[in-house]
């Protein structure tokens, strides 16, 4: 596997770009759908949403 790091700027309507390698590396194409939200300790999450709605219906946290 390759990690790729990408430096990024939040732009003044608040939209971030990320590049389509880090999304492949994901295991995501294109038209899949995503959840993000903030770990609370500065990090920002990203998730399928499907798998976020496994955990949730599981009674694991996000």
């Amino acid at each position: 596997m390759i990690r790729e790091a990408f430096e990024t700027v939040i732009r003044e309507d608040g939209t971030v770009e990320l590049p389509m390698g880090i999304i492949a590396e994901a295991g995501l194409a294109v038209g899949s759908r995503v959840i993000a939200f903030s770990d609370g300790d500065g990090r920002i999450v990203l998730r399928r949403e499907a798998d976020a709605a496994d955990d949730l219906l599981n009674g694991r946290p996000l």
